[in-house]
């Protein structure tokens, strides 16, 4: 006689394993998501960024680091906040959003979530941005 269990899912065996990229672009999406955040990533990780974007190549990891343990995961998120968000906020809420997505999504218990804000982004910054030059020939 076969001894059946009740969940079936207990009988499953095998090992899973969650690249450390993919663990960051959850991470990525999940600080994205939040309010006041402008954008992921320092100012020479928003240049490669801008060109990436240019050829719709957006690096959803961008301005994410992680350290990825068998159960744990430690993760570090560097923002650029939009003005005048108050700036704790906009670390707290990333910090919380990126815990909640390592739990939930993951499925790691998460160590730390270091936030720095890098920049602030000023919507007077969009006005700024270089014209284009008139055609000098039509």
């Amino acid at each position: 006689m076969t001894n059946i269990t009740d969940n079936p899912l207990e009988r499953l065996e095998g090992k899973t394993t969650i690249d450390d990229g993919v663990v960051a672009k959850i991470a990525g999406l999940a600080a994205r998501d939040v309010e006041g955040v402008y954008a992921l990533g320092g100012g020479a990780a928003r240049v490669v960024g801008a060109i990436r974007d240019a050829f719709h190549s957006t690096d959803l990891a961008q301005g994410i680091g992680v350290e990825v343990g068998d159960t744990q995961v430690a993760v570090d998120v560097t923002v650029v906040a939009d003005y005048p968000v108050p700036l704790q906020s906009v670390a707290d809420g990333v910090r919380a959003a990126v815990y909640r997505a390592m739990e939930d999504l993951v499925g790691m218990e998460v160590t730390e979530v270091n936030v720095t804000i890098d920049d602030v982004h000023l919507p007077s910054d969009d006005d700024r941005a270089e014209p284009e030059p008139e055609a000098r020939v039509q």
